[in-house]
């Protein structure tokens, strides 16, 4: 296929380019600047100088081009997660995911695409105690508490309805976990040899993570066989909490364990990460993924992904 990447220089962005290639196809990658156009047209990529946001340097740069498929994978944190409500990185990529997945869709209207997948997130489902049962795809998704979370779930939901209601097109949503592995934690190991990655002293709630190298397969495997309208959760076999994740994390890359700090420290100064450690947990489920796609974690749980972390840091 021919397939137009938006995001292509990002964390799952770069590797999702590769294995795109790996796999036969032919990648277009849509990046903001002269910079990130040589980034990807290093990876064997068709660079497209467009910002998402400006609907017509969009149109302009994609005004010849046909293509079978559009991958969206933009977001706006620069080094990693946002651990603050008024975040400029959350508020962007809440933008992107609303406002930049019109431009997107149309984009694939108007290029004769007959397939859009959409990053998504299991935090989605709310960031609340969802209790020891896990979640599938027909939990209810995207629904809004009245909280500071609101926008996040808000934008995630949007991204989600607008690929499903493109004309002519196959829209797919990807519910990803939380990403982890060499290029996509690197930030997060430097703060931990840093003993700058502190953990409330109570992280025991459950989260879905995610090796990166599976979130691209997933994504391959869902450009190649996912059915249309259907939404996936991607996120490994095991669910686990931010302790047990953090402290291996630490023990593989040779970091000190985390320090634990009063959950009211961490509120006040990282409340969106506060509120996902301590008022949030939930176990996801992976069975549709596996069944309808035919995908499987080449690194099943934590245990098996962390290990990766020990190569040197790129």
């Amino acid at each position: 296929m021919k397939v137009v990447v938006a995001g292509a220089s990002g964390a799952i962005g770069r590797p999702l380019v590769t294995a795109l290639r790996l796999a036969g196809h032919q990648v277009y990658a849509i990046t903001r600047g002269a910079r990130g156009a040589e980034r990807v047209r290093a990876l064997g990529a068709t660079a497209l100088v467009a910002d998402v946001m400006n609907r017509g340097e969009l149109v302009r740069a994609t005004e010849t081009l046909r293509a079978d498929a559009v991958i969206h994978e933009l977001t706006a944190y620069r080094n990693s997660p946002p651990t603050h409500y008024r975040s400029p990185g959350l508020r962007r990529t809440n933008a992107l995911r609303a406002n930049g997945s019109s431009h997107l869709v149309e984009l694939a209207e108007r290029i004769g695409a007959t397939r859009y997948l959409t990053q998504s997130l299991v935090l989605g489902y709310g960031v609340r105690d969802h209790g020891p049962e896990p979640l599938t795809e027909l939990d209810p998704f995207g629904r809004l508490r009245g909280d500071d979370n609101d926008p996040v779930i808000a934008a995630l939901y949007s991204a989600e309805s607008q690929a499903w209601r493109a004309v002519g097109v196959d829209g797919i949503a990807l519910r990803y976990g939380l990403f982890y592995g060499p290029g996509a934690s690197d930030q997060m190991v430097r703060a931990m040899k840093l003993r700058l990655l502190p953990l409330p002293s109570a992280a025991t709630g459950h989260i879905g993570f995610v090796h990166i190298q599976d979130a691209v397969a997933a994504t391959v495997a869902a450009l190649e066989h996912g059915r249309p309208g259907q939404a996936y959760n991607v996120v490994d076999d095991e669910s686990v909490t931010w302790d047990t994740m953090f402290d291996a994390m630490a023990a593989a890359t040779g970091a000190r364990r985390p320090l634990r700090i009063p959950a009211r420290l961490l509120r006040l100064g990282a409340p969106l990460a506060a509120a996902q450690m301590l008022d949030m947990s939930m176990r996801v489920s992976n069975a549709k993924a596996g069944a309808e796609l035919g995908w499987k974690p080449a690194f099943p749980t934590y245990r098996e992904g962390v290990a990766t972390l020990a190569n040197p840091l790129r």
